[in-house]
């Protein structure tokens, strides 16, 4: 996939990192809630800063994203870092999650069409080992009133009560949408409006 074709490689192809390289806050809040040394794959992985993170913790991490800019570069971080993580460059489309494969997936800023969503989410449930867990933080659709980070089209956007639909074969753990503030790199930051979401199967 060449930069000219894929405009997330044009983005991660600067030095710096776009979101930084520490970890998502509600990530960095919540791990004690997956299971530990367990399997975790990370959506949308980006330049690696969350999967570097678990990867620190203990976790045997995958991390798949379209970009292979940003992968590489996730691969450059875990290597100062002193830890070993995996990244495949794949489309979510296409990319299969497997079945009761993990002991967690992460879902940090994967903002997706709704037709991709509702076949994203029960192929979630089902990649999920029993007794895994999915935590999830989105943009919520109220974050176009904000214009700090996210993509700028309410459709890929998701709100609390969505999640909870998709998602109600799973025992949910934690459910919440509001304001808060997010200093993530260049590429979030400010005041700022968002899903949160964990459930364990």
């Amino acid at each position: 996939m060449s930069t000219a074709n894929n405009p997330w490689d044009t983005r991660y192809s600067g030095e710096a990192f776009m979101y930084g390289t520490a970890p998502n806050d509600f990530l960095r809040e919540q791990v004690g809630v997956l299971p530990p040394g367990g399997r975790v794959l990370c959506l949308a992985e980006g330049e690696g800063r969350n999967a570097v993170f678990l990867a620190g913790r203990g976790f045997q991490v995958t991390g798949v994203d379209g970009s292979k800019v940003g992968l590489d570069k996730a691969q450059r971080l875990a290597r100062e870092r002193g830890v070993k993580l995996e990244t495949i460059v794949a489309d979510l489309r296409d990319f299969d999650l497997g079945t009761g494969r993990w002991d967690a997936i992460v879902s940090i800023w994967c903002h997706v069409p709704p037709d991709l969503r509702a076949s994203l989410h029960p192929r979630i449930i089902a990649a999920l080992a029993p007794g895994g867990v999915f935590l999830l933080e989105h943009y919520h659709p109220k974050q176009l009133e904000y214009g700090t980070g996210g993509p700028p089209d309410a459709k890929l956007l998701v709100t609390r009560s969505e999640l909870e639909h998709d998602f109600a074969g799973l025992t949910v753990l934690h459910a919440s949408e509001g304001e808060r503030e997010i200093q993530e790199g260049t590429g979030h930051a400010g005041k700022s409006f968002v899903t949160r979401f964990i459930a364990r199967r």
